[in-house]
Parts: structure tokens; C-alpha cells; sequence
């Protein structure tokens, strides 16, 4: 056995252990669950004994997991991002891109206030796109303030002081895409639609 196969199979006992331990699960219960013996369960989560897959099996469909995640496989063919949200200020951001580099995409949440935002414009390297999803997002560019609602964008460059808020205090919710060299988002034109001869 390779040492990589050793080192994934010595992370299942851990696993297993900590599953059962945030669904507050008593080795006889899991054992009622899934026909294995407790000591064999007890041995599982000690490292004492190797798991099988006709063990694992019982346990991941009990567990409501894939046999990926007890044996900590990679997640190859997975098209889902799993990151995890930032909070900052009192703003939610998710990462929505995993790759270092290029171009990011971010959501952010902006949550409800009692009181408006005093505005404190910042600058740094980059080129940064908005979408309005939900809300009325306020956005301060240099000397500009401008209000935009939901379905309207806005790009510019990040080395003008710009700052966003709520604009009516109500929670609103926004993507941007940003790029850390100044790259720019390239939007397809929509066609225009074609006109019918009168008649």
C-alpha cells in the first residue's frame, strides 16, 4: 500500500469520530443504524481497524455523505464552489471564484441599518464590476454619488476613491467582478431586437 493510500485511510478514524460527534450519536445507535458491531465501530474510529467499503458503505448512507468525504477524496468533477463567506464591517462577502489570480468574483450582502453610513472612500490597484441584485446599492467615485437599483451595473477603476453603502438603509445584495491588475470585465453587446415591417 502506497503511503498516500496509508495517509487517506488513517484520516477516516478522525472523520468518523468527529460525524458522529456533530450529530450527537451514540455508538450504539449508530450500530443500530447500521448493522455494524460496536466494538468494530469503536475500532473504525480509533484507527485500529481498516475500513472496507462494506463498511463505509452503511455508515455514509447513514450519515447522509459520499464515500468521498469519509475518505476525504478529492472533489474531482465537482462544478460546486465550496467557499467560505467573509465577514467585514458587517458585510457578507462570498468568494464566488477559488483560483488565485485574474479576475474574482465576489457576492456581497449588505444588511439592513438603523442609521445611514458615513462614507469613507478608499483606493487600491485594480478594476473593479457591480451588478445590483436586490436593493438600491449607493456608490460614491471620486466627486460622483450615485444610486443604482437592481439590474443596473457599473464599472470603474479602483485607484478613484470609491466606497458602497445602502442607499435607503434597507439590505441589498450585489456581485462584482474584480481584477487585481486592472483587468476589465468584457460584456457581449445584446442585439438589438428586430424590428417588424409596418403594416
Amino acid at each position: 500500500m502506497s503511503t498516500d493510500e496509508n495517509d487517506t485511510l488513517s484520516g477516516v478514524g478522525p472523520r468518523l469520530r468527529t460525524l458522529r460527534s456533530d450529530r450527537s450519536t451514540t455508538l450504539a445507535a449508530l450500530s443500530a443504524a447500521t448493522g455494524i458491531s460496536v466494538s468494530t465501530l469503536s475500532r473504525l474510529e480509533s484507527g485500529q481497524r481498516r475500513p472496507t467499503l462494506e463498511l463505509l458503505l452503511p455508515l455514509a448512507r447513514t450519515y447522509g455523505v459520499t464515500i468521498d468525504e469519509l475518505v476525504g477524496g478529492p472533489a474531482t468533477g465537482d462544478p460546486r464552489v465550496h467557499m467560505q463567506p467573509i465577514k467585514r464591517g458587517g458585510a457578507v462577502i462570498i468568494p464566488l471564484t477559488e483560483k488565485a489570480g485574474g479576475i474574482s468574483a465576489y457576492k456581497y450582502i449588505l444588511p439592513a441599518q438603523r442609521t445611514p453610513s458615513v462614507p469613507d472612500p478608499r483606493t487600491h490597484e485594480g478594476y473593479e464590476w457591480l451588478y445590483v441584485l436586490s436593493g438600491k446599492l449607493r456608490l460614491v467615485l471620486g466627486e460622483q454619488e450615485l444610486i443604482l437599483h437592481p439590474g443596473e451595473a457599473a464599472e470603474f477603476n479602483t485607484r478613484l476613491p470609491h466606497w458602497l453603502g445602502t442607499a435607503d438603509l434597507k439590505a441589498v445584495e450585489f456581485i462584482t467582478l474584480f481584477g487585481p491588475q486592472g483587468e476589465r470585465a468584457h460584456l457581449r453587446a445584446r442585439p438589438s431586437p428586430t424590428r417588424r415591417p409596418a403594416g
